[in-house]
């Protein structure tokens, strides 16, 4: 039996409050590569934290105060996908799924992380800032990448023969997907665009791009694919698919630009 599954990139806004009581979360898998992460930015001051992150020096202390508190009993824990809130958790909006739809997305939905490495959308997780592309230094070499090696990829591929998938849509951007060896994987790699059509031309827009992403997540979740030539019918938000343009490993989707107060 084929499937699909779909990788997505974090983000930086988070949502501390409210969760249904009724949603059992799961544990990240990756926790002992997470807590050599956190104890080595925890010695970071405000100033280096400030300077790493190219952050101001308001988030800086924020951050000292995130990886101060980390793993402490009292701070705050939620579902990785119903903490974030950026652009493309706007679009996926795990909190508005049923309960089969959201079951589906743990099984098949995964999001990248340069903190967790791999989450499921059920994964608990504490507030925390650490973009993939952060200059971190640590005894596996100059940055994150280096970091997490081929861990994540490792445990992408059993998620992926646990699940019997021969696809994965990638709607993480390239800073998170590079993490990954997509050679490795071992199945299809399905590249999406999302493109706004403003007076007969096509312009990419992060803002809506990003949320694209995040609504072909919960169209997927919601309408279970098994086979890539079934993104085809991919809707939400106006999009369609251009087959003119779009291939078996690339598939562009347009829509007329919105106007300025629709978003």
């Amino acid at each position: 039996m084929s499937a699909l599954m779909a990788i997505l990139s974090p983000a930086k806004s988070m949502e501390m409050h409210g969760c249904s009581g009724e949603i059992t979360p799961s544990r990240p898998r990756l926790q002992a590569q997470t807590k050599q992460l956190a104890g080595l930015l925890r010695e970071y001051s405000a100033r280096k934290l400030q300077s790493l992150m190219a952050i101001s020096p308001k988030l800086a202390e924020q951050n000292v105060l995130r990886w101060q508190n980390f793993n402490m009993r009292s701070n705050p824990r939620k579902p990785s996908a119903f903490f974030f809130r950026g652009d493309v958790y706007q679009g996926f909006e795990a909190w508005t799924l049923d309960r089969k739809a959201l079951a589906w997305a743990q099984d098949h939905v995964r999001i990248l992380s340069g903190l967790f490495g791999l989450l499921r959308p059920l994964d608990s997780i504490q507030p925390y800032r650490l973009e993939m592309s952060t200059p971190l230094k640590t005894t596996s070499g100059k940055d994150l990448y280096a970091f997490w090696g081929n861990a994540i990829t490792e445990v992408l591929r059993k998620d992926i023969c646990s699940q019997h998938a021969d696809a994965i849509v990638n709607l993480a951007s390239d800073e998170y997907s590079r993490v990954l060896d997509m050679d490795a994987l071992d199945v299809a790699i399905i590249q999406v665009r999302f493109l706004q059509v403003d007076k007969a031309k096509t312009k990419f827009i992060s803002f809506y791009a990003k949320q694209a992403r995040g609504l072909m997540a919960r169209w997927m979740a919601i309408h279970k694919p098994r086979r890539a030539s079934d993104l085809a019918d991919f809707d939400l938000g106006g999009y369609q698919l251009d087959r003119k343009v779009s291939s078996n490993g690339e598939l562009l989707f347009t829509r007329p630009k919105p106007s300025p107060q629709s978003h």
